[in-house]
């Protein structure tokens, strides 16, 4: 349903050239040539023969002059039931006020999600909202923010609405990093890879950052190409990212080894110091990444104790690591953080 406080969208498209438009030289789409002279459309169009037009008169005198800086303008206009017409217009510029309001929206109008009379914006980062918004008009620079509010708030148990709030957002404020960034996450957790790099993409040009390098990398996964996830995972850029997104990176890296069935060496680049630290914000996906493939090598006893240790640190529930550790048939620890004294030696875990 469409937002009746949408405000008006002073961005419009550049106006795309109708038939025979230019010097294509081209006929009109469904229209013979056979229906006017075959040299030039502003040939006279008299019915008369050559000997009783008036003496001295060329094919061209009859000609219509054209408008300026065109020969024949033409406007597209919707008809009723919805389909398309181009019509000719002599002299209609793009300038003409009755012309630029027919084409402020897309030719096929899309219909936002709501917006809920309770969501108003402040509850953005004000940074956003005053800094990365401060190029708009103050009602779209509202209005982009109450969407993008939507999609933090639906991002997690509507991923698909999220990222129809994002497309809002992006519709009126495309060229702002931080809103195609967040339209690059939500087509991510709504599963639309393809147009989640298009945008990831976008804001990365846009802001120079490659905190997104891991998800960009793990949307190739998820497009079935693992081999370019992995040339991400071993660009140069990776060694800028925060050690958060160095961990990130190491877990997608790995699941794209084991895309290639090269479990032995997503084991491999799994094995870091940082599996004996106690982090809340990537502890427990880089445990649960590690005890996965250790039982996807048949090393089950291993794969049990990993997933407990993943369980220890997934406080707020993001994996499945107890039901993964019961299933093995392990025993779930008491809910604290830590308690491991003894520390991680690869060379053992090979054996």
């Amino acid at each position: 349903m469409a937002d009746s406080a949408n405000p008006p969208n002073n961005s419009r498209p550049p106006r795309k050239p109708g038939p025979n438009r230019g010097s294509s030289g081209g006929s009109s789409q469904g229209r013979p040539r056979t229906d006017r002279p075959s040299n030039s459309s502003d040939r006279s169009r008299s019915d008369r023969p050559r000997s009783e037009r008036p003496p001295g008169a060329s094919d061209r005198s009859r000609s219509a002059r054209p408008a300026e800086g065109s020969s024949r303008s033409y406007a597209s206009r919707d008809s009723r039931d919805g389909s398309r017409s181009r019509t000719p217009q002599a002299g209609r510029t793009s300038g003409d006020r009755a012309y630029s309001d027919r084409r402020i929206e897309p030719r096929n109008e899309r219909l936002w999600p709501d917006l809920p009379d309770s969501v108003t914006g402040d509850e953005l980062d004000q940074d956003v909202f005053l800094g990365d918004l401060r190029g708009l008009t103050a009602d779209n620079a509202r209005w982009v923010a109450r969407h993008l509010v939507m999609v933090g708030q639906n991002i997690d148990d509507n991923p698909e609405l999220a990222w129809e709030h994002a497309q809002a957002a992006v519709r009126r404020a495309g060229r702002i990093a931080v809103v195609r960034e967040t339209a690059g996450l939500a087509a991510y957790r709504a599963g639309h890879f393809a147009r989640a790099l298009t945008e990831l993409r976008a804001a990365r040009r846009m802001s120079g950052s490659e905190d997104n390098l891991p998800v960009m990398a793990d949307c190739e996964r998820g497009l079935g190409r693992p081999e370019k996830a992995l040339e991400i995972a071993g660009s140069p850029a990776v060694a800028r990212l925060t050690k958060a997104g160095r961990i990130e990176m190491r877990i997608v890296a790995a699941g794209a080894r084991r895309d290639l069935d090269q479990i032995d060496a997503a084991l491999v680049t799994l094995q870091c110091n940082e599996l004996s630290e106690d982090d809340l914000e990537w502890g427990a996906r880089l445990r649960y990444a590690y005890a996965d493939t250790l039982e996807a090598l048949g090393r089950t006893e291993e794969a049990a104790t990993w997933f407990q240790k993943a369980s220890l640190l997934d406080v707020e529930y993001g994996t499945d690591a107890e039901e993964r550790l019961v299933a093995l048939g392990g025993e779930v620890a008491p809910p604290a953080i830590g308690g491991f004294d003894d520390e991680v030696h690869f060379t053992d875990l090979e054996e």
